[in-house]
């Protein structure tokens, strides 16, 4: 039998988290937005909800869930908000959840708990400026002197990476050759406020403003060699893994961002008059707006299918391939539409469509282009 509905205990959390964005995330986050502020207030709030540890274990201070109710509560926030959102994913699925996948017992005990309550951020450091999608292109270098490793290098757009709570950023870096003579790359946690960490001033950024998104540079920067996470030389492989969870994710903000579309217009054209009428009464309207649901339908079924393998334990990086391509698309059509309706209200800032349209583009860039999720679906049909 195949059944969509949500379990009682995945629907309570999906309205906790609706009531929680409607009442205390969209009445401020305007002004955060045109600020360029970081939303202190609403992170601990949320910390304080237990969504940072929703798919960790009780035992590091988690809430015992799977990473299916993350993706929920992230659909929820985005309908009214991405960068409170993105800061949310990139804090679970970056920050967080390579610790939990990859680290020893001891490093877990360390940084999770805190990681988990919402009182420390993490954020992963992959991203640099001449890499792009090439990710194994990476010149961080990373040499064991002495018991300690010795980073040099930068990284580009890293989320969560400059604010008062972040603890911690796992870079990945070139530690040696590989037996095949190509490059060795391993991920070092660097926590906060290490001699030779330099965080950049904050990006001037399109959207997500009122997120936080940094360059790093590492000067001879030393951490003890424990800080290894994972084994070395398979870096690379870990960061595929967790940027394969990451897309299902980021496909869950982009069906939030699409829902937002279209319950902005829904509101709109029940209240905005044209030549007599309200213009929902109009069938070009009420034709875009079909579109626009179809869309977010069709979105959050292909997540949701991705999703459900994952926590099955079942191969899942076509899904998941398949869901960010489809949801970014989604999230963009959705956005342009959405504009269009309101005229020149969508664009201005003060209404939420104009965010969303300043938003939804970097959901077709970031963990992985639309071009990288089509290679990847061509690949898992043996295209080569």
């Amino acid at each position: 039998m195949i059944d969509f509905r949500l379990d009682e205990e995945h629907e309570a959390l999906r309205k906790t988290v609706h009531d929680f964005a409607r009442s205390e995330v969209a009445p401020v986050i305007g002004g955060y937005y045109e600020r360029e502020e970081f939303p202190y207030e609403l992170v601990a709030k949320m910390g304080e909800m237990g969504l940072f540890g929703l798919p960790f274990p009780e035992e590091f201070g988690g809430m015992g869930g799977d990473y299916f109710a993350l993706c929920l509560a992230l659909e929820e926030l985005a309908r009214v908000d991405s960068s409170v959102a993105i800061t949310l994913e990139a804090g679970v699925s970056l920050g967080a959840m390579p610790v939990y996948r990859f680290g020893t017992r001891e490093q877990r005990e360390r940084w999770l708990p805190e990681l988990c309550a919402g009182r420390a951020l993490g954020a992963f450091g992959l991203t640099e400026s001449g890499g792009g999608s090439d990710a194994g292109a990476t010149r961080t270098t990373a040499k064991l002197v002495d018991g300690e490793w010795v980073i040099n290098g930068s990284k580009s757009f890293i989320t969560n990476s400059g604010t008062t709570l972040t603890r911690l950023v796992t870079v990945t870096a070139v530690t040696g050759t590989a037996p095949g003579g190509g490059k060795e790359i391993s991920t070092i946690i660097v926590p906060a406020g290490t001699f030779g960490f330099t965080v950049a001033p904050k990006y001037s950024k399109v959207g997500w403003n009122a997120s936080d998104t940094h360059e790093l540079s590492f000067s001879d920067c030393r951490v003890p060699g424990e800080n290894l996470l994972g084994e070395r030389g398979r870096g690379y492989a870990q960061f595929l893994s967790i940027l394969d969870e990451g897309r299902i994710a980021i496909a869950a903000l982009g069906v939030g961002l699409a829902q937002g579309c279209v319950d902005e217009c829904l509101r709109y054209v029940g209240e905005r008059e044209a030549f007599g009428h309200r213009i929902g009464e109009y069938q070009a309207i009420q034709f875009k707006i079909a579109d626009m649901e179809t869309r977010v339908h069709t979105a959050r079924l292909a997540y949701y299918a991705a999703a459900a393998k994952l926590v099955r334990g079942e191969p899942f990086k076509k899904e998941a391939a398949i869901a960010k391509l489809v949801s970014s698309n989604a999230a963009m059509d959705n956005a342009r539409d959405a504009t269009q309706i309101f005229g020149g209200y969508g664009f201005m800032n003060e209404f939420p469509v104009g965010r969303f349209y300043r938003d939804a583009k970097i959901l077709e860039i970031g963990e992985g282009t639309s071009e990288i999720q089509r290679l990847l679906i061509a690949r898992s049909l043996g295209l080569r």
